[in-house]
Protein backbone atom coordinates (compact mmCIF):
# COMPACT_ATOMS: atom_id res chain seq x y z
CA UNK A 1 0.00 0.00 0.00
CA UNK A 2 2.82 2.37 0.90
CA UNK A 3 4.61 1.60 -2.39
CA UNK A 4 1.41 2.35 -4.31
CA UNK A 5 1.02 5.68 -2.45
CA UNK A 6 4.60 6.66 -3.27
CA UNK A 7 4.06 5.78 -6.93
CA UNK A 8 0.81 7.78 -7.05
CA UNK A 9 2.44 10.80 -5.37
CA UNK A 10 5.31 10.68 -7.87
CA UNK A 11 2.90 10.66 -10.80
CA UNK A 12 1.03 13.67 -9.37
CA UNK A 13 4.31 15.51 -8.83
CA UNK A 14 5.43 14.90 -12.41
CA UNK A 15 2.04 16.01 -13.75
CA UNK A 16 2.25 19.24 -11.78
CA UNK A 17 5.69 20.14 -13.16
CA UNK A 18 5.22 18.98 -16.76
CA UNK A 19 4.37 21.54 -19.45
CA UNK A 20 0.63 21.81 -20.13
CA UNK A 21 -0.46 21.16 -23.70
CA UNK A 22 1.52 19.99 -26.68
CA UNK A 23 3.30 23.00 -28.14
CA UNK A 24 6.15 23.35 -30.59
CA UNK A 25 8.61 26.22 -31.01
CA UNK A 26 10.67 27.22 -34.03
CA UNK A 27 13.85 29.27 -33.42
CA UNK A 28 15.77 31.08 -36.17
CA UNK A 29 19.56 30.81 -35.80
CA UNK A 30 21.07 33.79 -37.57
CA UNK A 31 24.66 32.54 -37.91
CA UNK A 32 24.19 28.80 -38.46
CA UNK A 33 21.46 29.38 -41.10
CA UNK A 34 19.13 26.92 -39.43
CA UNK A 35 15.84 26.74 -37.59
CA UNK A 36 15.72 24.70 -34.37
CA UNK A 37 12.46 22.91 -33.57
CA UNK A 38 11.73 22.58 -29.84
CA UNK A 39 9.22 20.18 -28.28
CA UNK A 40 7.93 21.97 -25.16
CA UNK A 41 6.88 18.69 -23.52
CA UNK A 42 10.47 17.49 -23.63
CA UNK A 43 12.07 20.97 -23.51
CA UNK A 44 14.45 19.70 -26.16
CA UNK A 45 15.40 20.30 -29.80
CA UNK A 46 13.87 17.54 -31.90
CA UNK A 47 14.80 18.79 -35.37
CA UNK A 48 17.18 21.21 -37.08
CA UNK A 49 16.04 22.61 -40.43
CA UNK A 50 18.51 24.07 -42.92
CA UNK A 51 17.28 27.40 -44.31
CA UNK A 52 18.70 30.33 -46.28
CA UNK A 53 21.31 32.88 -45.28
CA UNK A 54 20.82 34.87 -42.06
CA UNK A 55 17.36 33.86 -40.81
CA UNK A 56 15.77 36.32 -38.39
CA UNK A 57 12.04 37.12 -38.26
CA UNK A 58 9.97 33.96 -37.84
CA UNK A 59 6.26 33.28 -37.37
CA UNK A 60 3.62 30.57 -37.80
CA UNK A 61 0.95 31.20 -40.41
CA UNK A 62 -2.47 31.71 -38.86
CA UNK A 63 -3.61 28.19 -39.79
CA UNK A 64 -0.48 26.66 -38.22
CA UNK A 65 0.40 24.75 -41.37
CA UNK A 66 3.54 26.71 -42.21
CA UNK A 67 6.31 28.70 -40.57
CA UNK A 68 7.55 31.82 -42.33
CA UNK A 69 11.19 32.85 -41.85
CA UNK A 70 12.89 35.97 -43.21
CA UNK A 71 16.29 35.04 -44.65
CA UNK A 72 17.89 38.45 -44.91
CA UNK A 73 20.94 37.72 -47.04
CA UNK A 74 18.81 35.83 -49.58
CA UNK A 75 16.27 38.68 -49.83
CA UNK A 76 13.28 36.41 -49.37
CA UNK A 77 10.87 34.89 -46.86
CA UNK A 78 11.05 31.10 -46.84
CA UNK A 79 8.06 28.87 -46.14
CA UNK A 80 8.51 25.78 -43.94
CA UNK A 81 5.84 23.06 -44.07
CA UNK A 82 5.22 22.07 -40.43
CA UNK A 83 4.10 18.57 -41.46
CA UNK A 84 7.34 17.70 -43.26
CA UNK A 85 9.53 20.32 -41.50
CA UNK A 86 11.11 21.26 -44.81
CA UNK A 87 11.35 24.50 -46.80
CA UNK A 88 8.72 24.20 -49.55
CA UNK A 89 8.38 27.70 -51.00
CA UNK A 90 9.51 31.35 -50.96
CA UNK A 91 7.73 34.68 -50.71
CA UNK A 92 8.99 37.73 -52.67
CA UNK A 93 10.17 40.28 -50.11
CA UNK A 94 12.47 43.23 -50.74
CA UNK A 95 16.20 43.35 -49.86
CA UNK A 96 17.20 42.18 -46.37
CA UNK A 97 13.83 41.30 -44.80
CA UNK A 98 13.94 41.33 -41.02
CA UNK A 99 10.62 41.35 -39.11
CA UNK A 100 7.09 40.91 -40.44
CA UNK A 101 3.48 40.69 -39.31
CA UNK A 102 0.34 39.07 -40.74
CA UNK A 103 -3.19 40.40 -40.89
CA UNK A 104 -5.81 38.65 -38.72
CA UNK A 105 -7.02 36.48 -41.59
CA UNK A 106 -3.50 35.32 -42.42
CA UNK A 107 -3.85 36.49 -46.02
CA UNK A 108 -1.53 39.51 -46.10
CA UNK A 109 2.08 39.69 -44.89
CA UNK A 110 3.77 43.01 -44.14
CA UNK A 111 7.58 42.77 -44.27
CA UNK A 112 10.21 45.30 -43.15
CA UNK A 113 13.08 45.38 -45.64
CA UNK A 114 16.09 46.90 -43.94
CA UNK A 115 18.16 47.74 -47.02
CA UNK A 116 15.67 49.68 -49.15
CA UNK A 117 13.63 51.49 -46.46
CA UNK A 118 10.33 49.92 -47.45
CA UNK A 119 7.59 47.74 -46.07
CA UNK A 120 6.62 45.11 -48.64
CA UNK A 121 3.02 43.86 -48.81
CA UNK A 122 2.64 40.21 -49.85
CA UNK A 123 -0.46 38.17 -50.71
CA UNK A 124 0.43 34.92 -48.91
CA UNK A 125 -1.92 32.62 -50.85
CA UNK A 126 -0.89 33.96 -54.25
CA UNK A 127 2.77 34.21 -53.17
CA UNK A 128 2.75 37.64 -54.83
CA UNK A 129 4.11 41.06 -53.90
CA UNK A 130 1.15 43.45 -54.09
CA UNK A 131 2.55 46.74 -52.82
CA UNK A 132 5.22 48.72 -50.98
CA UNK A 133 5.23 51.55 -48.47
CA UNK A 134 8.23 53.85 -48.23
CA UNK A 135 9.26 54.35 -44.60
CA UNK A 136 12.29 55.60 -42.64
CA UNK A 137 15.87 54.38 -42.73
CA UNK A 138 16.51 50.78 -41.64
CA UNK A 139 12.96 49.58 -40.95
CA UNK A 140 12.66 46.68 -38.50
CA UNK A 141 9.85 46.53 -35.93
CA UNK A 142 6.38 45.56 -37.18
CA UNK A 143 3.01 45.48 -35.40
CA UNK A 144 -0.64 45.54 -36.39
CA UNK A 145 -3.36 47.20 -34.33
CA UNK A 146 -5.97 44.78 -32.92
CA UNK A 147 -8.61 46.15 -35.31
CA UNK A 148 -6.25 45.70 -38.26
CA UNK A 149 -6.56 49.30 -39.39
CA UNK A 150 -3.09 50.56 -38.47
CA UNK A 151 0.27 48.99 -39.29
CA UNK A 152 3.30 50.09 -37.28
CA UNK A 153 6.84 50.10 -38.58
CA UNK A 154 9.85 51.31 -36.60
CA UNK A 155 12.89 52.70 -38.42
CA UNK A 156 16.15 52.22 -36.57
CA UNK A 157 18.08 55.17 -38.00
CA UNK A 158 15.18 57.63 -38.38
CA UNK A 159 14.16 56.81 -34.76
CA UNK A 160 10.46 56.82 -35.53
CA UNK A 161 7.36 54.69 -35.25
CA UNK A 162 5.45 55.07 -38.51
CA UNK A 163 1.66 54.68 -38.43
CA UNK A 164 0.42 53.25 -41.75
CA UNK A 165 -3.26 53.08 -42.76
CA UNK A 166 -3.73 49.52 -44.04
CA UNK A 167 -6.61 50.56 -46.33
CA UNK A 168 -4.78 53.37 -48.14
CA UNK A 169 -1.26 52.05 -47.49
CA UNK A 170 -0.11 55.53 -46.59
CA UNK A 171 1.70 56.88 -43.53
CA UNK A 172 -0.74 58.87 -41.40
CA UNK A 173 1.57 59.75 -38.51
CA UNK A 174 5.20 59.57 -37.37
CA UNK A 175 6.15 59.42 -33.70
CA UNK A 176 9.71 60.20 -32.62
CA UNK A 177 11.17 57.78 -30.06
CA UNK A 178 14.62 57.19 -28.59
CA UNK A 179 17.59 55.89 -30.57
CA UNK A 180 17.38 52.68 -32.59
CA UNK A 181 13.81 51.42 -32.15
CA UNK A 182 13.79 47.65 -32.64
CA UNK A 183 10.38 46.23 -31.76
CA UNK A 184 6.73 47.29 -31.46
CA UNK A 185 3.87 45.63 -29.60
CA UNK A 186 0.23 46.65 -29.02
CA UNK A 187 -1.73 45.81 -25.91
CA UNK A 188 -4.56 43.46 -26.86
CA UNK A 189 -7.19 46.19 -26.38
CA UNK A 190 -5.26 48.59 -28.62
CA UNK A 191 -4.95 51.21 -25.87
CA UNK A 192 -1.16 51.37 -25.94
CA UNK A 193 1.71 50.80 -28.34
CA UNK A 194 5.06 49.83 -26.81
CA UNK A 195 8.27 50.53 -28.76
CA UNK A 196 11.72 49.45 -27.57
CA UNK A 197 14.73 51.65 -28.29
CA UNK A 198 17.93 49.63 -28.16
CA UNK A 199 20.52 52.42 -27.97
CA UNK A 200 18.22 54.85 -26.16
CA UNK A 201 17.75 52.24 -23.45
CA UNK A 202 14.01 52.86 -23.08
CA UNK A 203 10.57 51.58 -24.01
CA UNK A 204 8.21 54.32 -25.21
CA UNK A 205 4.51 53.93 -24.37
CA UNK A 206 2.55 55.57 -27.18
CA UNK A 207 -1.11 56.60 -27.26
CA UNK A 208 -2.19 55.20 -30.66
CA UNK A 209 -5.12 57.60 -30.96
CA UNK A 210 -3.16 60.76 -30.18
CA UNK A 211 0.08 59.58 -31.85
CA UNK A 212 2.01 60.78 -28.82
CA UNK A 213 4.46 59.28 -26.31
CA UNK A 214 2.69 59.12 -22.93
CA UNK A 215 5.61 57.89 -20.86
CA UNK A 216 8.85 55.93 -21.08
CA UNK A 217 10.07 52.91 -19.18
CA UNK A 218 13.69 53.12 -18.05
CA UNK A 219 15.86 50.38 -16.60
CA UNK A 220 18.52 50.28 -13.89
CA UNK A 221 20.44 47.16 -12.90
CA UNK A 222 22.84 47.52 -9.94
CA UNK A 223 26.47 47.35 -11.00
CA UNK A 224 25.69 47.57 -14.72
CA UNK A 225 26.48 50.45 -17.07
CA UNK A 226 23.40 52.11 -18.58
CA UNK A 227 24.70 51.63 -22.13
CA UNK A 228 24.79 47.85 -21.60
CA UNK A 229 21.03 47.80 -21.05
CA UNK A 230 19.56 47.58 -24.55
CA UNK A 231 15.81 46.80 -24.85
CA UNK A 232 14.74 44.75 -27.87
CA UNK A 233 11.96 42.13 -27.70
CA UNK A 234 8.66 42.78 -25.91
CA UNK A 235 5.93 40.40 -24.73
CA UNK A 236 2.68 41.53 -23.07
CA UNK A 237 0.27 39.05 -21.48
CA UNK A 238 -3.25 38.83 -22.91
CA UNK A 239 -4.76 40.30 -19.74
CA UNK A 240 -2.43 43.33 -20.14
CA UNK A 241 -1.20 42.98 -16.56
CA UNK A 242 2.43 41.99 -17.13
CA UNK A 243 5.05 42.78 -19.75
CA UNK A 244 8.46 41.26 -20.36
CA UNK A 245 11.31 43.22 -22.00
CA UNK A 246 14.47 41.59 -23.35
CA UNK A 247 17.48 43.73 -22.41
CA UNK A 248 20.12 42.48 -24.85
CA UNK A 249 23.70 42.39 -23.49
CA UNK A 250 22.40 43.06 -19.97
CA UNK A 251 21.46 39.33 -20.04
CA UNK A 252 18.21 40.11 -18.25
CA UNK A 253 14.51 40.11 -18.98
CA UNK A 254 12.72 42.95 -17.21
CA UNK A 255 9.32 42.20 -15.69
CA UNK A 256 7.04 45.25 -15.91
CA UNK A 257 3.67 46.03 -14.36
CA UNK A 258 1.86 46.87 -17.59
CA UNK A 259 -0.66 49.13 -15.86
CA UNK A 260 1.79 51.31 -13.91
CA UNK A 261 4.72 50.85 -16.35
CA UNK A 262 7.03 50.15 -13.41
CA UNK A 263 9.77 47.50 -13.50
CA UNK A 264 9.11 44.95 -10.75
CA UNK A 265 11.86 42.41 -11.32
CA UNK A 266 14.83 41.42 -13.48
CA UNK A 267 15.30 37.80 -14.53
CA UNK A 268 18.81 36.56 -15.34
CA UNK A 269 18.80 34.63 -18.62
CA UNK A 270 21.42 33.75 -21.26
CA UNK A 271 23.82 36.10 -23.00
CA UNK A 272 22.40 38.86 -25.22
CA UNK A 273 18.73 38.09 -24.91
CA UNK A 274 16.92 39.05 -28.10
CA UNK A 275 13.32 38.02 -28.85
CA UNK A 276 10.58 36.05 -27.11
CA UNK A 277 7.31 34.17 -27.47
CA UNK A 278 4.67 32.84 -25.08
CA UNK A 279 3.33 29.32 -25.25
CA UNK A 280 -0.34 29.60 -26.36
CA UNK A 281 -1.54 29.03 -22.78
CA UNK A 282 0.86 31.76 -21.55
CA UNK A 283 2.26 29.50 -18.85
CA UNK A 284 5.75 29.83 -20.28
CA UNK A 285 7.77 32.48 -22.04
CA UNK A 286 10.72 31.38 -24.20
CA UNK A 287 13.50 33.88 -24.96
CA UNK A 288 16.40 33.62 -27.41
CA UNK A 289 19.94 34.33 -26.21
CA UNK A 290 22.14 35.24 -29.16
CA UNK A 291 25.64 34.92 -27.68
CA UNK A 292 25.16 31.86 -25.45
CA UNK A 293 23.32 30.07 -28.30
CA UNK A 294 20.42 28.95 -26.17
CA UNK A 295 16.80 29.56 -25.21
CA UNK A 296 15.70 30.33 -21.65
CA UNK A 297 12.31 29.09 -20.45
CA UNK A 298 10.50 31.37 -17.99
CA UNK A 299 7.62 30.21 -15.80
CA UNK A 300 5.26 33.18 -16.19
CA UNK A 301 3.33 32.68 -12.92
CA UNK A 302 6.42 32.04 -10.80
CA UNK A 303 8.54 34.65 -12.67
CA UNK A 304 11.41 32.19 -12.64
CA UNK A 305 13.78 30.75 -15.27
CA UNK A 306 13.26 26.99 -15.15
CA UNK A 307 15.17 25.63 -18.14
CA UNK A 308 17.88 26.36 -20.72
CA UNK A 309 17.80 24.72 -24.16
CA UNK A 310 20.83 24.70 -26.45
CA UNK A 311 20.03 25.63 -30.08
CA UNK A 312 22.05 26.86 -33.10
CA UNK A 313 24.43 29.79 -33.48
CA UNK A 314 23.06 33.28 -32.76
CA UNK A 315 19.41 32.42 -32.05
CA UNK A 316 17.33 35.46 -33.01
CA UNK A 317 13.58 34.93 -33.42
CA UNK A 318 11.07 32.47 -32.00
CA UNK A 319 7.48 31.45 -32.69
CA UNK A 320 5.29 28.93 -30.84
CA UNK A 321 2.02 27.14 -31.65
CA UNK A 322 0.08 23.97 -30.82
CA UNK A 323 1.38 20.79 -32.39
Amino acid sequence: MRLYSLFFATILSLAATAPAGAFIAYVSNEKSNTVSVIDTDKWAVIKTIKVGQRPRGIEFTKDGKFVLVAVGDDDTVEVIDTATQQVVDKLPSGPDPELFVQDAAGKILYVANENDNTVTIIDIERRARVGDVQVGVEPEGMALSPDGKILINTSETTNMAHFIDTATRRIVANVLVDARPRFAEFKRDGSELWVSSEIGGTVSIIDPAKHAVMTKIEFAIPGMRREAIQPVGIGITADAKTAFIALGPANRVAVVDAATHQVTKYLLVGQRVWHMAFTPDEKYLLVTNGVSNDVSVIDVAALKVIKTIQVGELPWGITIAKQ
